[in-house]
């Protein structure tokens, strides 16, 4: 269930981030100022960005606590203190990524679109997007498999069907 929710969260920063490069190339290189730093850290908020991020300290912990368990199981219960102890340590560096991602919106987007696409977030329509754009974006990609899936039998067989025609049969 966790990762089904991490999994929407990331879709939903993947569409986010597309939508950022397919939207944001007029404003490309740009210094952010601070108040569009300060807009863009928000909007980063307001999209879901920080719940997005917030997994991936706490995973990063487990991954190298579950590689040090593997060379010694009888170090779990110490382990497990020490990677508590880590993770707790290492929460504030979480601000890290807020920043990179509102730096990211900052230097695409002008101050105004920042103050535009945030105000759009906090619109009714804007909530609406957000929680409805995982559900589209995976009917979409599950869509995509069965298609794709269907388009690759199609081709197999008009390469067997070319393939017997030049005298080859397989």
């Amino acid at each position: 269930m966790h990762f089904m929710q991490a999994a929407k969260r990331l879709t939903r920063l993947a569409t986010v981030a597309f939508a950022l490069t397919v939207l944001g190339s007029s404003a490309y290189a740009q210094q952010p100022t601070p108040a569009a730093l300060a807009t863009a850290k928000e909007i980063v908020v307001v999209t879901g960005g920080v719940a997005l991020l917030n997994p991936l300290i706490p995973g990063v912990v487990e991954q190298a606590k579950l590689l040090l368990l593997q060379q010694n199981p009888s170090l779990s219960k110490v382990l497990t203190e020490v990677s508590d102890k880590i993770r707790a340590d290492l929460t504030p560096r979480l601000d890290e990524l807020v920043n990179e991602m509102a730096r990211l919106y900052a230097i695409r987007f002008t101050e105004q679109e920042l103050k535009d696409l945030l105000a759009f977030n906090k619109s009714a329509l804007g909530k609406k997007l957000l929680a409805e754009q995982p559900q589209i974006v995976d009917s979409s990609l599950k869509f995509a498999q069965t298609w794709s899936n269907s388009l690759s039998d199609e081709v197999v067989a008009k390469m067997r069907e070319e393939l017997k025609k030049r005298g080859y049969a397989l």
